[in-house]
Order: C-alpha cells, then sequence, then structure tokens
C-alpha cells in the first residue's frame, strides 16, 4: 500500500466512523439522490456527526480533523446551513459551527471559549476550585499571570467570568454541563472533571 493509499483509508475510516454518528443524530442524513451517488453523503453525514461531538468547531477544525479539502469542506457546511442542519456565527476571527438549534447565545460563546485552551483551563480549573486566585491559575496551567489576566479580562466581557471578589464563574451549571456533555472534544483535564462532575453541581434550593 502506498502512501497516498493509507491517507485516503485513514480519511475514509475517519468519515465513516462520524458518519456513524451523523447517522443516529439529531442533524442525521441530509444526503439527496444526487449527493448519495457522488458519494457527498458520507462527507455530510461525517460533518453533521462530528458538530453533534464537538460543537463550537471552527472551519480549520472541521476541515483538518476530517481531513477534507478546504473547497470540500464549505460546499457541505454551505448545504447544511441551507438545510437548517448546522447554523454558523462569528467568534472573533473564527466562524464556528453548532447544530441548529440546539444551543442558547450564553451557550453558543461559552462554545468559543471553551475551544479556547488557555481560556477552557481557567474555567475547568476555577469549576474544580472556586477560590482559586490568579496566581494558582497561573501556576496550574503553567502560564505567565498576565496571561491568566489578559484571559480572565475575555472572559468577563463574554459574560463567563466575575472579577468582582476574586474569580467568580458565570452561571457554572451550564458551562459544566458542556463540559461533561462534550469532555471526549475538551482533552484530558476536562475528562477527569466530568468524573467529579456529581459532587461540583451546586443546586439552587431557594
Amino acid at each position: 500500500m502506498t502512501g497516498s493509499d493509507r491517507v485516503d483509508e485513514e480519511k475514509r475510516a475517519t468519515l465513516r466512523r462520524f458518519a456513524a454518528v451523523g447517522a443516529v443524530s439529531p442533524i442525521a442524513t441530509f444526503s439527496d439522490t444526487a449527493s448519495a451517488d457522488t458519494g457527498e453523503s458520507d462527507a455530510r453525514d461525517a460533518i453533521a456527526g462530528y458538530l453533534s461531538t464537538t460543537p463550537g468547531a471552527h472551519f480549520s477544525k472541521i476541515r483538518d480533523d476530517l481531513q477534507l479539502g478546504t473547497g470540500e469542506t464549505q460546499h457541505h457546511l454551505r448545504r447544511l446551513e441551507e438545510l437548517g442542519a448546522v447554523e454558523s456565527y462569528a467568534d472573533g476571527e473564527y466562524k464556528r459551527f453548532v447544530p441548529t438549534g440546539r444551543f442558547d447565545e450564553f451557550e453558543k460563546n461559552a462554545l468559543g471559549y471553551l475551544r479556547r485552551g488557555t481560556p477552557r483551563g481557567m474555567l475547568v480549573e476555577l469549576l474544580a476550585n472556586p477560590d482559586a486566585s490568579a496566581s494558582d491559575l497561573a501556576e496550574a496551567l503553567e502560564v505567565s499571570p498576565p496571561t491568566v489576566s489578559k484571559y480572565a479580562g475575555k472572559l468577563e466581557e463574554a459574560g463567563l467570568l466575575s472579577r468582582e471578589d476574586g474569580y467568580a464563574v458565570e452561571r457554572p451549571e451550564t458551562l459544566l454541563l458542556l463540559l461533561v456533555r462534550y469532555a471526549d472534544s475538551f482533552g484530558e483535564r476536562t475528562t477527569s472533571l466530568a468524573r467529579e462532575a456529581d459532587d461540583l453541581i451546586r443546586y439552587d434550593r431557594n
């Protein structure tokens, strides 16, 4: 098997894996007769499946993780938006995609920051350790205090963090739910947090 054959087989395996998810997801099977005849349905269902498990992914990540071409990815995302299965939104320099109607504005905003390593790390640490200080966060994430301060400002502006009295996560149950539900797409630290979720949820008993 040549190197090109191996790459093609890896791509097909990746598409089949996510297409299987897409086939049973709420945004499943958007292929028409023409796309089925040309094999487009596998790629389209794969994108649907991928976004079911990785909502908030930006264009380049979808393309690269599914090993698709730029034009191919643009074509299928545009078609999924036309069909009302997927919606996109601007997040700074990124265009992010989620299944249509599944997330409110706060959640879509949150997903954008949870897809960024340092902001996600800060939120995860604060959910696990609500009393963590800026220096605690810097040490845990192995970044500089100015980096923590910069992202804290961005998170506060986005409505995800309060800095009135130390650092406090806004709507922590919502953020925790997103992190737990999509833990596999967020990395090892989030997976660890998901295992502790039952102990971290705070219920409003008023």
